[in-house]
């Protein structure tokens, strides 16, 4: 089974050689108890470590089972090891950090066995030698003998053909040697066992065989092997072969490197958690940097979606380019720059003309009906960028609220109109404008240059909703039965972050009296003293139970059955009687609406910015409505009819061409304009004319002027507030982010460059995008410093991953006799490797988790920190500080990565320790 011959083992140390092994030859039985005797030095160990594949021989060659061994390679040393031979230790060498159980199943675990089929197999090895019931005891707890029974238990668990004792007995009294030397001779009797001991006597009592060494040879065999012995065996020998060949090839499953690993790194916890939190600074850095910016980031990014809710892409029929306008002031400074100048003088900057010049030639018209079609189309995806998108038709919102039996016009507001008309009444000269600038009316104009319309639309929802998601983000309900807009006629109040609003609001929309506004006027302009208006407090109900009526555009318009024509109530002098009498009047159609508040609403804590400036918020189904009643109006559907070439209002045509005009058609004409008896008294006097020899012709000509109104078509329409939905008047759309909003600009420009190529410049848009040119690198220098920050603390992680490789290394020089222990049950250079992979790996993982949990942790008072400071700016930051989840995994996955590969050399090093050396280290 097994044969030495001629072996010879050298060892070199420096300059000199030292012969261990001189040309040994031996032939072992498969089954018999051989003990190998000598002094001290002679060659024992040697020859014992040779045979079990620990150190390889010089020179000869060594047969297992008619295998010669001579091209062995790492491999094949290493299955042999662990398939076929079982150590017996004089100093035990467990694994102090592994239980009894766990010891045993090491071998096991190399060579593949099943966990339960091990467990099942070790518990049987240990009940053999009689510990059955310390399967859970650690060796340090354990007696000399019991720890060398344990090894014994270790050695025939994976039932190999030779065991190898060394020295079994030499650190044990002698009753224990008795017990160890009992068992061994036991084992003996189904397979080879070869013991090195200094102790004859036990030698001779327990050994079927005896051989003595000296100076490294073999000068006694007390049992040789014979020839006739070898025949007989040899005819058993291929079914041998062939269970060899069945033999799986050990190798260490990760998971029991892991394992190895783990219970290492517990027995030193101290020195493991200071390894990981050591290592975890690293990581702490950059996820602190990485929260930051998160952070940073995402309130950039609210900033962003609602500075641009505030501040969308604007679209307007007649816009000036003020891009292009900047740009012009810009080279007219680089221009003067350029001029070559006398220091000693001061020259003038034609700053005004050239921006006049710029101004006025920038200014131009958008084709948005052409426009809105591309858009709806979706061409080159634009709808995927666009968060909201809002059209602008220039509604007259008529809006009134009923007091005391008495209508007040709240939208459009007349406060500022009032306060015009006060104040150019004090002018001396300037009270024929009243009512009116330049055909503007005046509470009109400065609602537009000064945003005092108390009445505002919110941004439209996607998908259906009615309101935009981004009005969740900064508004909140205020008190229990408020609620968003449901209906078309439902609305919202909006107050400040402190549930106030402003007396303007207040007086605008009647909630507070506006004739007190007027005494108020009145006083200023008259010089008296102004008395602060009294602070006033309402409850939620008092708010919630204001109603509205919107006037929408064709109440204004009613038939008259007499005349045929359409009266225009928009010049009444008394519009409160006239709104009143339409809401008496319970059986006409075209009623005002009846607005209601539905919900109050106020700015959230965190809001950087509000789109909302109004103190009335409606939804676009309040402007649908609208629109679908005002186009389906009867006045509008007349005029733009059957009475298309007729003034509806006159009931005198738009001009002449497609009229006939008679005697007769002049004498009905007077007749349906005039009161009767004045209509007589006119007739009589055009047939007085004709008597007079007045043609019928000249009567005609002279009375055309009546017959044909100075009315337009056009104006009537407009009148009548006709909307065309496919031409807004301006067109505002919303993205989420400055990325979006660049995208969606890029696709406006290649839609410019289109149609200009085309031929077609006149549908070439010119947009404002006042905020893209203020904000847009902000994102940009935010990452630069976040790249910057990350770059300088990921030095601290390689430093940290640095450490954590030396004292990987240091763990490879404390667990040495573990590497010479694994390395001798058939452990690889590979798998030894792995084992300190692992750990390393598991400090990694440690060390990620801990500067994970540690910047969790510091990121609370980070926040509470800055949101103290902010908690009473403009823009307070609630959260500065936020760990991506993805960020967490990517960083400890890092980390584990960085220690893998901190100890890629160490692990090397452990895996090239020599086995023999290994194990005679302390």
């Amino acid at each position: 089974m097994l044969k030495l011959k001629n072996i010879t083992k050298a060892y070199v140390t420096g300059d000199t050689t030292v012969m261990a092994l001189k040309g040994v030859d031996i032939e072992f039985r498969k089954c018999e108890f051989v003990s190998v005797l000598g002094q001290s030095g002679c060659g024992k160990t040697t020859l014992l470590n040779i045979i079990g594949g620990l150190d390889q021989y010089t020179d000869g060659d060594m047969s297992i089972n008619g295998t010669s061994t001579k091209n062995y390679k790492d491999r094949d040393w290493d299955d042999y090891r662990n398939h076929s031979v079982g150590f017996v230790f004089q100093s035990y060498n467990l694994i102090p950090h592994q239980s009894v159980l766990s010891n045993v199943e090491l071998a096991l675990t190399l060579a593949g066995v099943s966990k339960e089929e091990r467990r099942k197999r070790a518990i049987a090895a240990l009940e053999k030698v009689g510990l059955g019931d310390q399967l859970k005891k650690r060796p340090s707890q354990m007696s000399g003998g019991q720890m060398q029974r344990v090894a014994i238990a270790r050695a025939i668990i994976n039932d190999p053909e030779i065991l190898l004792a060394d020295e079994p007995t030499g650190a044990l009294d002698t009753e224990t040697s008795v017990q160890v030397m009992e068992i061994l001779k036991e084992i003996s009797k189904d397979r080879l066992v070869i013991m090195v001991t200094h102790n004859p006597e036990l030698a001779e009592q327990y050994s079927t065989r005896i051989i003595r060494l000296l100076d490294g040879k073999v000068i006694s065999d007390s049992d040789p092997y014979s020839v006739a012995e070898y025949k007989t065996e040899s005819k058993i020998e291929p079914a041998t072969k062939e269970k060899k060949k069945k033999q799986k090839k050990n190798s260490m499953s990760h998971k029991t490197a892991i394992s190895l690993s783990m219970n290492n790194l517990m027995t030193k916890k101290g020195r493991t958690f200071m390894t990981s939190f050591a290592g975890s600074i690293g990581i702490i850095g950059i996820a602190l940097i990485l929260a930051l910016s998160s952070g940073i980031q995402g309130f950039i990014d609210k900033v962003q979606r609602e500075t641009l809710s505030t501040y969308p892409l604007q679209i307007q029929s007649e816009t000036v380019d003020y891009s292009g306008l900047l740009v012009g002031m810009q080279s007219v400074a680089e221009e003067n720059q350029s001029i070559e100048k006398d220091p000693n003088a001061i020259y003038s900057s034609d700053i005004m003309g050239k921006f006049l010049k710029t101004l006025l030639s920038e200014v131009r018209s958008n084709d948005l009906g052409n426009f809105k079609e591309f858009i709806d189309s979706n061409t080159d995806g634009i709808l995927d960028l666009i968060s909201a998108i809002d059209y602008d038709y220039k509604l007259n919102l008529n809006v009134f609220s009923v007091k005391n039996d008495k209508a007040v016009q709240v939208n459009p507001s007349p406060i500022m109109n009032l306060m015009f008309e006060k104040m150019m009444g004090t002018s001396g000269g300037m009270s024929s404008m009243q009512g009116s600038f330049m055909g503007q009316d005046m509470s009109e104009m400065y609602s537009e240059m000064y945003n005092f319309d108390m009445w505002q639309q919110m941004i439209s929802g996607k998908d259906g909703k009615l309101i935009n998601d981004l009005f969740f983000d900064q508004y909140e309900l205020v008190g229990e039965k408020s609620k968003w807009p449901e209906k078309y006629n439902e609305v919202v109040l909006v107050v400040d972050e402190n549930n106030r609003i402003s007396d303007l609001a207040l007086y605008t929309l009647n909630i507070k009296d506006q004739a007190i506004m007027e005494d108020r006027f009145d006083d200023i302009f008259s010089g008296k003293e102004l008395e602060t208006d009294e602070i006033t407090k309402y409850t939620f109900d008092d708010l919630l139970n204001q109603k509205f009526y919107l006037a929408t555009t064709d109440v204004y318009f009613e038939y008259d059955e007499k005349s045929k024509k359409w009266i225009d109530h928009t010049q009444d002098e008394d519009m409160s009687a006239y709104i009143m009498k339409l809401l008496s009047d319970d059986n006409k159609e075209n009623d005002p609406v009846e607005i209601k508040v539905s919900g109050i609403i106020r700015p959230k804590e965190d809001a950087v910015a509000t789109s909302l400036t109004g103190a009335i918020a409606y939804t676009t189904a309040l402007t649908d409505f609208f629109i679908d009643r005002v186009n389906n109006g009867k006045a509008l559907l007349s005029q733009m009819g059957e009475m298309k070439d007729v003034d509806i209002f006159s009931g005198v045509a738009f001009s002449t061409e497609n009229v006939t005009l008679t005697i007769e058609n002049v004498k009905q004409f007077i007749r349906d304009s005039l009161p009767a008896a004045e209509a007589e008294q006119k007739i009589a006097q055009i047939e007085m004319a004709m008597g007079m020899g007045y043609s019928e012709e000249d009567i005609i000509n002279m009375m055309k002027e009546f017959l044909v109104t100075d009315a337009t078509y056009e104006e009537n329409v407009k009148k009548l507030g006709y909307v065309d939905v496919n031409t807004p008047s301006s067109i505002n759309i919303y993205t989420a982010t400055f990325e979006d909003k660049d995208l969606l600009t890029e696709i406006i420009d290649n839609y410019n460059k289109k149609v200009k190529n085309e031929g077609k410049e006149e549908l070439a848009i010119e947009y404002t995008d006042i905020v893209g040119l203020l904000m847009s690198s902000i994102s940009t220098i935010i990452n630069l410093i976040s790249y910057v920050l990350i770059g300088f603390v990921s030095i601290s992680l390689v430093v940290s991953s640095i450490m954590i490789g030396i004292i990987t290394y240091i763990s490879v020089l404390e667990r040495t006799k573990e590497i010479g222990i694994l390395r001798a049950m058939g452990a690889s250079k590979k798998d030894i490797s792995r084992v300190f992979k692992a750990e390393t790996g598991i400090v990694g993982l440690f060390s990620g988790l801990v500067g994970i949990g540690c910047t969790l942790l510091l990121t609370i008072p980070i926040n509470l920190i800055v949101d103290a400071l902010t908690k009473d700016s403009s823009t307070r930051v609630s959260q500065i500080a936020s760990l991506p989840v993805g960020g967490a995994i990517i960083l400890v996955i890092i980390s584990v990565v960085l220690t893998l590969i901190g100890g890629l050399i160490p692990s090397k090093l452990a895996a090239k320790k020599d086995p023999v050396e290994a194990l005679r280290s302390e």
